[in-house]
């Protein structure tokens, strides 16, 4: 079983569900981070239940080589949506998208189809489509100013 799996389910044991997991790098410290996310929300302590179900888990199948630190959060209110599921799981949140081809879409995500078809509402009420796969990078917005 891969690693990210056995993850998933330690997460899911918990009553959450793995949203992401990344590794950086900052001060020179190593970093792996692992998102949760839950219709409830997340709290601290939901984070310490996770960190302490998946810490056997790293120890055993290191994510990183070396000294690192774990980290458990919410993926926070402006989040990267790199899967089908993310897509999904913020329809009706504001999104910006940048494509392959050097464009991007901003607005309200409408819909995906299970194709990958991704409707946009724009800021002038457009309505504009992309494929899954002609996405480079994306992410949730907030919109500050409201």
């Amino acid at each position: 079983m891969e690693l990210e799996e056995s993850i998933k389910i330690a997460v899911e044991g918990c009553g959450v569900k793995l949203y992401d997991t990344t590794t950086a790098r900052e001060n020179d410290d190593n970093i792996f981070r692992i998102y949760i996310t839950s219709p409830d929300g997340i709290n601290l302590d939901k984070c310490a239940e996770v960190s302490r179900m998946v810490s056997p888990l790293l120890d055993i199948n290191e994510p990183i080589n070396g000294k690192y630190n774990l980290e458990v959060s919410s993926p926070g209110i402006e989040r990267k949506l790199k899967t089908l599921d993310h897509f999904i799981g913020s329809v009706g949140n504001n999104v910006k998208i940048k494509k392959y081809s050097s464009e991007t879409l901003k607005g309200k995500l409408e819909n995906i189809d299970k194709d990958g078809t991704i409707t946009i509402k724009d800021e002038n009420g457009d309505m504009q489509t992309t494929n899954f796969d002609d996405v480079l990078s994306a992410s949730t917005y907030y919109d500050w100013k409201k």
